[in-house]
Formats: structure tokens, C-alpha cells, sequence
């Protein structure tokens, strides 16, 4: 399967390595040739560390998979899957799936790694309007499976099963947001968490570390192997309804708090800013994010031998 990445930042090295290790033939574009080279050298590293960490056994077959296209058009021929993945501006967006839906046969399903917009609002107007959509990862999506997919109101929805049949083939986790929404699901079960996590710390409740150390050893444990709806059906006797029945008047009254819409108070941001930088300085940020990384990389290690059965 030959796959085309569009755009070479990090989002789309990380697009290049998953769809590489998955055995596909990849080629990278970018407007900027000399980007695309610094690229493929960082892409020789991650995947060597990826090897490192026992997450893939040949770091440069893998490399090798991944090659710099000349042109767009080069790139584009004979292309199974699309993933672009060029800056948050709707009119770049417009602009690159123009020439996408130009360039490319008529059956190469055109994906956008977009987070914010939705494909309605760049592919409207475009005769293959049909077979595009929005697969949406999370940072870097060669450990982090997630996928979210969504079409627009006039995207097949057999463009939608063999872009999801694609991703599982690399073994990614697709899932289907059935209608278009700002932000998907991802960023808007986390923009939740996130707005009372700064209610709470500005109210004086807790400190911006033991916030994060209830979530990382409290809720993360868990729901770093099954999601919200299967956590709660297991913390009652009887299962979800159980539970609902149980404390669904607490959660409502807790909700009444909870209804405040207003942007986050820059006192209130400049406090946890402070309180984050005494625990990581600003220049130890990179070695942190390094740190992040490795410790995905266990975790991911785990859960492959988790689900192996090993």
C-alpha cells in the first residue's frame, strides 16, 4: 500500500513512522525540500529508539520505507490514503485539498490530521468531496493509537470504513465521531477535565500537584485500559445502571457548579504557570517531554504484551 504524508513537522514524521512499521511505502511532501531531509533524519532516530524500547525489530527497514517525494504530484501517484497534515488555517486547508482532490485517482481517500477544523469547512466545493474526512491522532500517534475519524455530511461512508479498515491495518485505534462537533471527542472529554482542574485549583481546593497526581494515580490507572462508560459499570454491584441509580443525584449536584463558560482567567494561569515551573524549570522542559515519550513507550510495551497475552 502506498501511503502519501503531506506536510514534514512532527505530525507528519509521526504519520510517516506509523504507516512505515505497518509495512506500507510511504512518501513524505512538504513546500520545503531541506524540511523534508531534517525530517527523515529525525525519523532514522525516533525509529531507532522505537527499536530501543522493543516497540519495532527493524528501525531501518522501517526508515528505508519512507522516502522524500520530488513533488506533490510524484507523491500523489497511485496513493492509496492521504494524510495531511500542514498548520491550523482554513484557507491552507482549502488550498492543499484543492489540489489533493486535483492531483490524486479518484479513489485515494484524502484524510486531514486537522484537530480543530472540520472537513465541511475545507472540501465543500470539491468535485471528490466524497472521499474526504478528518483522522484526527493524538501527539505522537506512533504510540499513541487513537484515531478519530469524521467525515463531513457528504463524505461515503464507505470512504470512512476503508480509511478505518487502513489505520487498523497499522494498528492504530480508529473510531468514528458520527457528526461533525469543534474539537471531536478527544479534545472535548479533555477540555472538560481541564476546565475543573483550574476551577478547582483556583478555588483553592488542591495544588496544581496534587491535581495532576489524582489524575496520573487515581483516574489515569484506570483509564489507561478502558474508558469512563466500562469504569463505572464495574464500581457498582449491578453494573452502569447500578451505579447511575447510586450517585447520579451527587453528580448532579456537583454539575450545578459546573456550568461556568467564561475563558480561563490569566491571574489564575499565571498562578499555575508558576507553581508548574517550580517543579519543572522552563529550561528542563525538553528533557521532560523526552521523559513523556519513554514513559509511553513502557506503557505501550505493556499494553502490546498485555493484549498479546504474554
Amino acid at each position: 500500500m502506498k501511503i502519501a504524508i503531506i506536510g514534514s513537522g512532527l505530525i507528519g514524521q509521526a504519520w510517516a513512522i506509523v504507516f512505515a512499521r505497518g509495512g506500507c511505502d510511504v512518501q513524505l511532501w512538504d513546500g520545503d525540500k531541506l524540511a523534508v531531509q531534517d525530517a527523515l533524519k529525525l525519523i532514522s532516530r525516533q525509529v531507532q529508539q522505537l527499536e530501543n524500547q522493543q516497540l519495532l525489530t527493524d528501525a531501518n527497514g522501517v526508515a528505508k520505507r519512507i522516502q522524500a517525494a520530488d513533488t506533490l504530484e510524484s507523491a500523489l501517484d497511485q496513493a492509496d490514503y492521504v494524510q495531511e497534515n500542514l498548520p491550523e488555517r482554513l484557507e491552507l486547508k482549502k488550498e492543499i485539498f484543492r489540489t489533493l482532490d486535483q492531483l490524486s485517482g479518484p479513489a485515494t481517500i484524502l484524510a486531514s490530521s486537522t484537530s480543530s477544523i472540520p472537513a465541511s469547512a475545507f472540501t465543500e466545493d470539491l468535485p471528490g468531496r466524497h472521499r474526504c474526512l478528518v483522522a484526527h491522532p493524538v501527539n505522537p500517534p506512533y504510540l499513541i493509537p487513537i484515531v478519530e475519524l469524521c467525515g463531513a455530511p457528504w463524505t461515503d461512508k464507505s470512504v470512512i470504513d476503508k480509511a478505518r479498515d487502513i489505520l487498523r491495518a497499522v494498528k492504530q485505534k480508529p473510531v468514528i465521531v458520527h457528526k461533525e462537533i469543534e474539537g471531536f471527542v478527544l479534545n472535548r472529554l479533555q477540555g472538560a477535565l481541564l476546565r475543573e482542574a483550574f476551577r478547582l485549583v483556583q478555588n483553592g481546593c488542591i495544588s496544581v500537584e496534587d491535581l495532576d497526581i489524582t489524575v496520573k494515580d487515581g483516574l489515569g490507572l484506570r483509564w489507561s485500559f478502558m474508558g469512563p462508560f466500562e469504569t463505572i459499570d464495574l464500581n457498582a454491584p449491578d453494573g452502569l445502571e447500578d451505579y447511575c441509580n447510586r450517585y447520579g443525584a451527587m453528580y448532579q449536584s456537583i454539575s450545578r457548579e459546573q456550568t461556568s463558560t467564561e475563558a480561563w482567567d490569566p491571574a489564575l494561569v499565571a498562578a499555575i504557570e508558576q507553581q508548574r515551573r517550580s517543579l519543572v524549570p522552563k529550561d528542563e522542559l525538553l528533557d521532560r517531554r523526552l521523559w513523556r515519550d519513554e514513559r509511553l513507550m513502557a506503557l505501550m510495551r505493556h499494553k502490546d504484551h498485555a493484549d498479546s497475552g504474554e
